[in-house]
C-alpha cells in the first residue's frame, strides 16, 4: 500500500483566470481543429466534440443532427450489422462517425462482417471497455492496428500518463481518458477506482502528445465551462454523454410524470443497460451505473449551440483566436470547492 500525496483536481475545483484579449467578439473565434493521426495518417477537421457511445445518446439520429455542426458521434455498439451497414453507407464523406466495439470475438466478428460490406465507409473506430488497464485490451488493440492500419482508432478507458503511452505505442490514435467521471457512472462509489478528470486530462495529455497522440476527455461535463476546462487543460478531443442526452435524437424510453415528458438515461454499466442487451446483471459483477430521468429537452441544435458559445466565450476571456490556442492561455486558479458549492459553479 501507498498513498500519493500530491495534488488531483476536478473540474470543480479550479476556475480559467481571464487575460488581456484583441478579439472583439466571439464570432472571431475558430472552434475547429485540424489533426493527422499518429497511426492512421488521416486528416481530420471539425469541432471536436464527441457525442458518448450509450445507448441513450450515439444514435444514428444523433450523427445525422451533429454532423450539420461538424461534431462526431461514437455510436452505441448494439445496432445489428445490417443498419450498421445500411447507416455507414449512407454516411456524406466529411462525417466523423465512431464505429464502437468491445473486445470480444463476437464484437470482432461482428466488425469484420460490417467493415467487409461498407468497406472504407467506416474511417474510425472506438474501442471501449471499463478498464483499459488489463493485458487483453492491449493485445485486442495490438492487433486491431496491424489487421487494420488505415483506421483511425480512439481506445479505452484509461487515467494515467504511463497506460496513455503504451496504448499509443500500440496502436491508437485517440486515447480516451475517464474513469468514473460520468454522471450516470456509479464506477467510484461501487469500486473505490477512479482519478480526478482535471488531473487525468492534463497528465494524460502531457504523455500522449509526447508521442504523437492525442486524448479524448470522457465524462465528468456538466456545463459549457467543463469543456472549456477539459481544452484548456489540454484533451484534444471531448465526449459528452449526459450533456446530449434528452433529446428528440435519443433513444431513451419516453415517460410521461407528472404531466411532463421525460427521458430514461443510465449507464451503459448500469443494470438497466444489463438488463436490456447482456439479459441480466452476471453473477460474478455488479452493477456500476444508475438510472435517471431527465426532462425531454427538444432537438439537440439548441444545446448545440449553447455548447460551442460557451467555449467560444472562454476563449475571447483569454484572447484565444483558435481552440487550439486555448491550453496555451490557460492559467487555472484553484478554488474551495465549498465555495462553488455555495455559489453553484460546475
Amino acid at each position: 500500500m501507498r498513498i500519493e500525496e500530491e495534488l488531483k483536481l476536478d473540474f470543480q475545483d479550479v476556475l480559467i483566470r481571464p487575460k488581456r484579449s484583441t478579439l472583439t467578439s466571439r464570432s472571431d473565434v475558430d472552434i475547429s481543429r485540424e489533426f493527422v493521426f499518429r497511426h492512421s495518417g488521416r486528416k481530420y477537421q471539425g469541432v471536436p466534440i464527441i457525442a458518448a457511445n450509450m445507448d441513450t445518446v450515439g444514435t444514428f439520429e444523433m450523427a445525422q443532427a451533429l454532423n450539420s455542426h461538424r461534431l462526431a458521434t461514437a455510436l452505441h455498439k448494439h445496432y445489428d450489422v445490417a443498419a450498421l451497414a445500411s447507416f455507414f453507407q449512407s454516411l456524406p464523406g466529411e462525417a466523423t462517425v465512431f464505429y464502437s466495439m468491445g473486445i470480444t470475438t463476437e464484437d470482432y466478428d461482428k466488425f469484420c462482417r460490417v467493415k467487409e460490406l461498407v468497406g472504407d465507409a467506416i474511417a474510425y473506430v472506438c474501442v471501449d471497455v471499463a478498464n483499459g488497464y488489463t493485458s487483453s485490451f492491449v493485445e485486442f488493440l495490438r492487433n486491431l492496428r496491424e489487421a487494420y492500419p488505415q483506421i483511425t482508432i480512439m481506445a479505452g478507458n484509461v487515467v494515467t500518463g504511463e497506460m496513455a503511452e503504451e496504448l499509443i505505442l500500440d496502436g491508437a490514435d485517440i486515447v480516451k481518458v475517464g474513469i468514473g467521471p460520468g454522471s450516470v457512472c456509479t464506477t467510484r462509489k461501487m469500486t473505490g477506482i477512479g482519478y480526478p478528470q482535471l488531473s487525468a486530462i492534463i497528465e494524460c495529455a502531457d504523455a500522449a502528445h509526447g508521442l504523437g497522440g492525442l486524448i479524448c476527455a470522457d465524462g465528468g461535463c456538466t456545463s459549457p465551462g467543463d469543456l472549456a476546462k477539459a481544452f484548456g487543460g489540454g484533451a484534444d478531443f471531448v465526449m459528452l454523454g449526459g450533456m446530449l442526452a434528452g433529446h428528440d435524437e435519443c433513444m431513451g424510453e419516453v415517460v410521461e410524470q407528472d404531466g411532463a415528458r421525460k427521458l430514461r438515461f443510465y449507464g451503459m454499466s448500469s443494470r438497466t443497460a444489463m438488463d436490456k442487451h447482456a439479459g441480466g446483471v452476471a453473477n460474478y459483477r455488479a452493477s456500476e451505473g444508475k438510472e435517471v430521468l431527465l426532462d425531454h429537452r427538444g432537438p439537440v441544435d439548441a444545446t448545440v449551440q449553447e455548447i460551442l458559445g460557451g467555449v467560444r466565450s472562454a476563449c475571447t476571456y483569454v484572447g484565444a483566436h483558435k481552440l487550439r490556442e486555448l491550453s496555451k492561455r490557460t492559467t487555472f486558479i484553484r478554488v474551495a470547492r465549498q465555495l462553488n458549492e455555495v455559489f453553484g459553479q460546475s
